[in-house]
């Protein structure tokens, strides 16, 4: 801030505002906010299919003896793990996906996991399968039939 002083009689004080400081702090708060807001865009991308679609393959493919059965990972609220029928231990979940993927040319896992469950204990198992080499993680709604 600024003052102006008159000389003569009366000493009158006129107080200015330096406007340049002012300027410049906004000009840095305006291009840091610039470079830092496209790196908090995380992105996650989902495909829902139409109901439509959903009913028109359910009666167009029929599963045929041939097709890999789907692996199907599920926690449950006591914290066990399962592949398909098959119990697993949350250290071991790694090493036997990466046996089941190594017969097969799709890296997808459907995830199942009880209602009650944590938050905390479903993601926990999630970087599991991701490392045992899940490459596509499909989050179940309702039961899947095979």
């Amino acid at each position: 801030m600024a003052f102006d002083v008159e000389v003569g009689r009366r000493v009158r004080v006129k107080p200015t505002i330096n406007m340049a400081p002012l300027v410049d702090v906004v000009l840095v708060l305006l291009i840091i906010f610039m470079v830092i807001t496209p790196m908090m865009v995380k992105q996650f991308w989902t495909h829902v299919p139409k109901k439509e679609e959903v009913q028109k393959s359910a009666q167009a493919a029929e599963p045929s003896a041939d097709e890999p059965v789907p692996v199907v990972l599920s926690v449950r609220v006591d914290g066990t793990i399962w592949i398909n029928k098959d119990r697993v231990s949350l250290a071991d979940l790694p090493v036997r996906l990466e046996r089941i993927f190594a017969a097969r040319s799709d890296h997808l896992i459907f995830f199942d996991a009880d209602d009650a469950l944590a938050y905390g204990a479903a993601m926990e198992v999630l970087d599991a399968a991701r490392g045992g080499g899940a490459s596509h993680i499909a989050i179940l709604t309702e039961p899947l039939h095979h």
